[in-house]
């Protein structure tokens, strides 16, 4: 499988039961998917999310976990039902997972449920970002709600496991431990997303993702900027590029 270096698909499952390994326990099984899509290491909006019916109770430990009770799950579709949108939706990707032996494990249970042969790294290059985390943590803890703390990630909605939010959470958390999300320049086109067509767009620099606070220019500080121009316009013979911009701004407005 040929991996598009560029696109990222950020992953997370919630499943009937807890295993105390990497692998499934016998006979548990995938209730919830969720996947947020990267391209470029910007958000695209674009996401896969589903509940499953498992055949099966989920154990009431887990349900205090995630908050997913049978009767919620008594009329979603399996997984053979969604089998051919998900794997679209992920290959060729380098998909990130936090602990990913455990949930790559009951992907790849599901793969062989339905007879399939194919396996999750046969499709995607995973990465598992808690081992990230540890490499750049070492001797600390590294949970998704600690790492948010870490690095000033807001996770305030997450007072329940849920597998679209802690994917979108993760999205944010890996590119800050990653070297942050990629910033369009201001003459980029605008990045469009299609379920059968992604842009792709290249990226020039690249900045880390908080949660920035947005100041709005005063009154007086928009009149000494204008004023500046007007000296930069008239220093410059009339040739300031920015005074041509607000001109031609104000003329079609």
């Amino acid at each position: 499988m040929q991996i598009n270096e560029n696109r990222i698909v950020v992953l997370d499952t919630e499943t009937t039961g807890m295993s105390g390994g990497s692998e499934p326990q016998i006979g548990h099984r995938i209730i919830e998917i969720g996947a947020v899509e990267l391209l470029n290491r910007r958000h695209t909006g674009r996401n896969f999310h589903v509940y499953l019916q498992p055949d099966r109770e989920v154990d009431p430990a887990a349900i205090e976990v995630h908050g997913i009770t049978n009767e919620f799950l008594a009329d979603k579709p399996r997984f053979a039902d969604v089998f051919n949108e998900f794997i679209e939706f992920i290959k060729g990707s380098e998909l990130v997972i936090h602990n990913a032996p455990f949930d790559v494990a009951f992907i790849n249970q599901e793969f062989e449920l339905l007879h399939q042969t194919l396996k999750t790294d046969e499709l995607c290059k995973v990465t598992d970002s808690l081992k990230v985390a540890r490499q750049m943590y070492p001797g600390k803890k590294n949970s998704l709600d600690v790492l948010c703390g870490r690095l000033g990630i807001d996770n305030s909605k997450r007072t329940l496991h849920g597998a679209l939010l802690d994917a979108e959470i993760l999205a944010d958390v890996y590119l800050a431990m990653t070297g942050g999300q990629g910033s369009l320049m201001l003459d980029a086109e605008p990045l469009a997303v299609t379920s059968g067509n992604m842009a792709q767009n290249e990226e020039k620099s690249v900045i880390k993702r908080h949660n920035l606070a947005i100041l709005k220019p005063t009154a007086e500080e928009l009149a000494a900027h204008q004023k500046y121009i007007e000296l930069i316009n008239k220093k410059s013979g009339n040739q300031c590029l920015w005074e041509k911009l607000l001109a031609e701004a104000s003329s079609t407005q």
